[in-house]
C-alpha cells in the first residue's frame, strides 16, 4: 500500500495545477473581452490563453483522472455518498473545462459573444465546484 500515498500525491498535485488554470482561464477571459480584437493585448492573450490550456490545464486533468482512477479502484468508493456527489462536481467542472476550451477557440476567431459578467460568473461556479470537491473529500458529510 506504500504506492497508494504516491498516488494520492501526484493526484493531488495534479488537481491544484488543474484547479489554478480553471481560476485563471476565465479571468484572463475576463480581461480579454475588454481589449480591442487584432490589438497587441488582444494577440498577447490569445497566446497566454492557448498555452495555459494545452500546457497546464489539460495535462493536469487527463493526469487528475487516470491517477484518480487508481485511487478509487484501490479504495474502492464508488458506492459511497460523498463520493457520487464528488464525482457530480467533477463531471460539471469538465463540462466547464470543455466549455471554456471552446471560449477559447472564440477568441481566437474573434467571435467571442460573452461579456466579461459570464467569466465572472464562470469563475465563481468553479470556485463553489472546488469547495464543495473539498468538502466532500476531506470532511465526508454523507
Amino acid at each position: 500500500m506504500s504506492y497508494y500515498h504516491w498516488i494520492e500525491a501526484f493526484h493531488i498535485i495534479s488537481v491544484i495545477m488543474w484547479m489554478a488554470g480553471m481560476l485563471y482561464l476565465p479571468r484572463l477571459y475576463v480581461y480579454h473581452t475588454e481589449v480591442k480584437p487584432g490589438s497587441e493585448s488582444d494577440n498577447m492573450l490569445k497566446v497566454m490563453e492557448r498555452r495555459l490550456l494545452r500546457c497546464v490545464i489539460n495535462p493536469a486533468m487527463i493526469s487528475a483522472f487516470l491517477l484518480g482512477i487508481m485511487l478509487i479502484s484501490i479504495k474502492k468508493v464508488y458506492f459511497e455518498t460523498w463520493f457520487h456527489i464528488k464525482a457530480f462536481a467533477i463531471i460539471i467542472m469538465s463540462i466547464i473545462h470543455m466549455l471554456l476550451a471552446k471560449h477559447r477557440k472564440d477568441f481566437e476567431r474573434n467571435i467571442n459573444k460573452k461579456s466579461h459578467i459570464y467569466f465572472r460568473v464562470l469563475n465563481e461556479i468553479v470556485t463553489v465546484l472546488i469547495i464543495i470537491i473539498v468538502i466532500m473529500v476531506v470532511v465526508r458529510p454523507f
